[in-house]
């Protein structure tokens, strides 16, 4: 699957947006992917799934995890693909923790697998989190990245394609200069 693939399988379903969006990360932007469109279809799911652990054959991940709630789709699929365990991370308190009696073994090789990456924020939590209770972190990936290879999540990152979209602090965007809402689609608020 190629970066152009990914791209008009969003277009497709929907889940490419053009507008004023408040993102995840509190930055603004005038394109959000809304992932859950495109993933609400099994065999798209599936397909992206493949294709990101097809990029880690013979690397013996045992394990793969995901910052609820939009990496749970896209990590259970890699999972699948690539025969590992899946768990994911979740913020209570505001702090990203392992819940739901999910463990690592110490040393467990393990891929960080997320939606979207604008600022691998989510992502390097998840990798604290991991490396927190014992895993050995590998390696992190996406389907998009929106960094264009920018975002640093402190191990070796991939994605299955990357888009290079301004995001940019509130108050030097210039929708918010014209008095246009941001819209926000995500499923967390920054704190």
């Amino acid at each position: 699957m190629n970066p152009d693939e990914v791209i008009n399988q969003f277009k497709e379903t929907g889940a490419l947006l053009e507008g004023h969006f408040q993102l995840s990360s509190g930055l603004h932007s005038t394109v959000y992917l809304q992932c859950a469109l495109v993933l609400q279809f099994p065999e798209k799911a599936a397909a992206f799934g493949e294709a990101i652990a097809r990029q880690f054959a013979g690397r013996e991940i045992q394990l793969v995890a995901s910052p609820a709630i939009g990496g749970i789709v896209i990590g259970q699929e890699v999972a699948r693909a690539l025969g590992a365990r899946f768990i994911w991370t979740e913020r209570e308190a505001g702090q990203m923790t392992l819940r739901r009696g999910f463990t690592v073994a110490p040393g467990e090789k393990t891929l960080v697998v997320e939606d979207v990456i604008t600022t691998g924020g989510s992502t390097r939590e998840t990798i604290d989190t991991l490396v927190a209770a014992g895993a050995e972190v590998v390696a992190a990936a996406s389907i998009i990245d929106r960094s264009a290879g920018m975002a640093d999540v402190g191990v070796p990152r991939t994605a299955l394609a990357s888009l290079k979209v301004a995001s940019v602090e509130a108050g030097v965007c210039d929708a918010c200069k014209l008095g246009e809402p941001a819209v926000k689609p995500g499923s967390r608020t920054k704190p």
